[in-house]
C-alpha cells in the first residue's frame, strides 16, 4: 500500500503535527469524499505501508521530524513556480525561503528524494511565456545539485478553479505555446542535469527528450526502498496520469495556502470552516467521529516482493 498525502491538501505546510500523531499512533481516519458519513480506518504500520509521497508547497514544519518517518520508505514533490502573493497568498518568499528549503531538503534527504514540481504553468499579463522561461532557469540555477526530476504541467479549468482565479485574467494556452514553453524548458532543464517530464498531459514530447511524468512512481520508492513492488497503474486517476494506486489521507476544503488555481479548495469559506475544526489529536483531518459515522477497517496489505499467480502470466 502506498499513501499520498496529498492531492487533496498541503499535510506538510499545514497539518504536519497532526501527521506525525497518526505516525506515532500507526492509523488514520479517511472520509469518504463522495459519502462524508463513510469513513475509512487505514493502517499506517510500516509492515504494510509500502511508501509515503507527501505533495507540499512548504515543508519546513515537517524539517525538524524527518527522524520520525525513518520506518518508512518516501520522498517530496515539491512544488517551487515563478507566483507570487498576487496568485499564491501564504506561500513564503520564493527566493529567500522556499529555494533554500528545498536545498535543506535535499541535502537531509538526498535528490532522489525531492522532486520539483514547477506547475501548473499558466500565461497572464504578469506570468507570461517569457517570465516563466527566465524564473524557470533562475530557479533551475538553484535546484539543479538538489533534484534529479522536475515535473511540468498546465493548468487545467475546472469549474471552480475558473470561479476562483477570475481576477487572475489568465490567457489561452495554444499549443504552439505550449510548446515553445516546453522547448525552451528542455534545454534549461539539460543544462543543469535535470530529467524533465509533464503531468497527465495528452501532448506527446519525446522530440523534446520530454516524458510523461509518474508523480507516485513506483521505481522510485523501490530504488529508495530496496524492494521489489507489485502494484498497478491507478484507475482512480485520469488516463493520463502515469502513477500507481495509492491511499490519500487528506481532504478537500482545507488547505492553508490559498492558492487561487488550486481545485482542491471549492469555497474560501468552507475551508476556513473545516480548518478551524482540525484537532491534531483527532484521527481523522478535520472534526471528529461522530455517532452517524460508519467507519470500516479498509484491507490493505504490503505489496512488496509479492508473488505473481501463474495463471496471471501472460
Amino acid at each position: 500500500m502506498i499513501i499520498s498525502a496529498s492531492r487533496r491538501t498541503d499535510i506538510p505546510a499545514c497539518y504536519s503535527e497532526w501527521l506525525f500523531n497518526r505516525i506515532r499512533e500507526k492509523y488514520v481516519l479517511v472520509r469518504n469524499p463522495m459519502n462524508p458519513r463513510q469513513v475509512g480506518r487505514i493502517s499506517l504500520d510500516p509492515a504494510v505501508t509500502d511508501g509515503i509521497v507527501f505533495w507540499t508547497k512548504n515543508p519546513i514544519p515537517m524539517l525538524d521530524r524527518l527522524d520520525e518517518l525513518r520506518d518508512y520508505p518516501f520522498y517530496f514533490q515539491f512544488t517551487l513556480n515563478s507566483y507570487g502573493k498576487d496568485v499564491e497568498p501564504h506561500i513564503p518568499s520564493k527566493s529567500r525561503v522556499m529555494a533554500p528549503a528545498f536545498q535543506r531538503l535535499s541535502s537531509m534527504l538526498g535528490k532522489e528524494r525531492v522532486v520539483w514540481r514547477y506547475d501548473p504553468v499558466f500565461f497572464n499579463e504578469t506570468y507570461t511565456l517569457d517570465y516563466h522561461c527566465r524564473y524557470f532557469r533562475a530557479l533551475a540555477d538553484r535546484l539543479g545539485d538538489h533534484t534529479e526530476q522536475c515535473t511540468v504541467s498546465f493548468l487545467d479549468f475546472y469549474q471552480n478553479t475558473a470561479r476562483n482565479a477570475r481576477s487572475l485574467n489568465i490567457g489561452p494556452q495554444s499549443r504552439p505555446m505550449q510548446l515553445e514553453l516546453m522547448g525552451r524548458f528542455s534545454e534549461i532543464a539539460a543544462d543543469h542535469g535535470i530529467a524533465l517530464n509533464t503531468c497527465a498531459e495528452k501532448m506527446e514530447l519525446d522530440f523534446l527528450g520530454i516524458s510523461h511524468a509518474h508523480c507516485i512512481d513506483r521505481d522510485r520508492l523501490e530504488r529508495i526502498g530496496g524492494f521489489k513492488l507489485s502494484v498497478q497503474k491507478d484507475k482512480n486517476q485520469r488516463p493520463e496520469c502515469g502513477c500507481i494506486a495509492s491511499i490519500d489521507i487528506g481532504a478537500y476544503n482545507t488547505c492553508e495556502n490559498g492558492c487561487l488555481y488550486c481545485y482542491a479548495n471549492y469555497s474560501s469559506s468552507t475551508a476556513a470552516k473545516n480548518r478551524a475544526l482540525h484537532d491534531p489529536a483527532s484521527p481523522l483531518l478535520f472534526g471528529v467521529p461522530g455517532p452517524e459515522d460508519r467507519i470500516s477497517v479498509r484491507q490493505v496489505q504490503s505489496c512488496r516482493n509479492c508473488q505473481l499467480d501463474l495463471f496471471e502470466i501472460k
